[in-house]
């Protein structure tokens, strides 16, 4: 493999960020998802030039989502044999390739299968942002540029795309981000040709136990569980309490903005600090905003609660992701995580609907997101490098 690989995280021996490769990262992490960070206006279209029913359409995000998330797979075996910028190269030609067909299409049947086929490029393409983001100078930095760059995307995209649909109907998302992947070619270079094992990293610190790289994970999926219930169903939360669909979009628009604040604010303060502070603020204020979401919160507790999550879940996330790549040694890790987000955001709204179906109310939904993000906290705090070696030393 190459020199230009990218090193094992850990410190005092991590490589910085070129600004091509911050720039690739940022770029191809949020097209890869860009139909799913536009959803609400993509499913309205779909609902209205398709006619397509509410499960027809939850079929077809569910295709995109679980494609994604299966990228995963084939990455345990390319990862460490095949060249990643070639890699990129194919998976951005498949992207490109299968949202051009896409805007042409007029089958669902047709659709379905060219989605799964782009979307797994983008899975791909992912995998490749989040590893190449575990192996630089200042990880937490670059995963809140990767956050940030998707909810930009997902923003403009909301605006943007409305007007467009009237217009061109639903070919007008493909070929967008067609085009942007088209645009971004060039940056495919900018990728390192691998990852490889950095010597004077390997002597600082051994190899994580495999029981710590599994609590990463497992922390990891809860914390998606947990957010991606609340999300789901916050709305349901704001009718339940009596507020207006009118009011409740306002807050949502309001909360989406101090997301974007949120991921902004990892990005600046990067590791001036030390992660373990800001994990236990981020997780705490998040906890207290699924708090104050129960008991039918009126106007102001919902505003303060919805913008609050939406805030601290992007503040916290960058550094979540950053204290996992500590424990990375080959790349595999990182590749496990994209599986997991996956898994974590189709498990949060099946059981946070069973739970509120099984229960009547919203009350179960939150008593169990809340445990999810205890168990979160309690995860990654073990998964620390310095909970691993003390833990590692006791086991000896």
């Amino acid at each position: 493999m190459s020199s230009d690989a990218v090193s094992v995280p850990s410190a005092g021996a991590m490589l910085s960020c070129p600004p091509r490769l911050l720039t690739a990262i940022i770029v191809f992490a949020a097209i890869a998802p860009g139909i799913l960070m536009t959803a609400p206006a993509v499913a309205a279209q779909l609902a209205s030039q398709w006619h397509l029913t509410p499960g027809q359409i939850g079929q077809l995000f569910s295709t995109e989502l679980g494609a994604m998330s299966i990228a995963t797979l084939p990455a345990w075996w390319w990862i460490s044999r095949i060249n990643w910028r070639k890699i990129a190269t194919l998976a951005a030609v498949v992207f490109l390739i299968g949202n051009l067909a896409s805007a042409i299409a007029t089958d669902f049947s047709l659709l379905l299968v060219l989605r799964f086929i782009a979307s797994l490029a983008g899975g791909t393409l992912m995998i490749l942002c989040i590893s190449c983001a575990a192996g630089t100078a200042n990880p937490s930095r670059v995963y809140a540029f990767w956050v940030l760059g998707q909810l930009l995307l997902g923003v403009f995209g909301l605006l943007a795309l409305p007007p467009l649909f009237a217009h061109f109907g639903l070919m007008a998302v493909y070929l967008i981000l067609a085009a942007i992947m088209l645009c971004c070619l060039p940056l495919l270079s900018a990728f390192p040709s691998g990852f490889r094992h950095s010597h004077n990293a390997a002597s600082q610190m051994p190899p994580s136990p495999p029981i710590y790289k599994l609590f990463a994970v497992l922390a990891v999926l809860a914390f998606y569980i947990s957010l991606s219930a609340v999300w789901t169903f916050i709305g349901t939360i704001a009718k339940a309490a009596g507020l207006s669909p009118v009011h409740s979009g306002q807050v949502l628009a309001a909360a989406t903005l101090f997301g974007i604040i949120g991921a902004g604010g990892a990005a600046l303060v990067g590791a001036r600090r030390g992660h373990k502070p800001l994990l236990w603020i981020g997780y705490g204020l998040l906890i207290a905003s699924v708090l104050l979401l129960s008991r039918n919160p009126l106007l102001i507790r919902f505003t303060l609660a919805a913008v609050m999550f939406k805030f601290t879940w992007t503040f916290v996330l960058p550094f979540i992701l950053a204290r996992v790549s500590v424990l990375d040694n080959n790349g595999k890790l990182m590749n496990n995580i994209n599986l997991v987000i996956g898994g974590g955001m189709a498990i949060g709204p099946t059981l946070a609907g069973y739970l509120i179906e099984s229960s009547g109310g919203i009350d179960a939904l939150l008593i169990g997101a809340l445990s999810c993000a205890l168990l979160s906290l309690l995860l990654i705090s073990l998964a620390s490098p310095r909970a691993s070696r003390r833990l590692t030393g006791v086991i000896r």
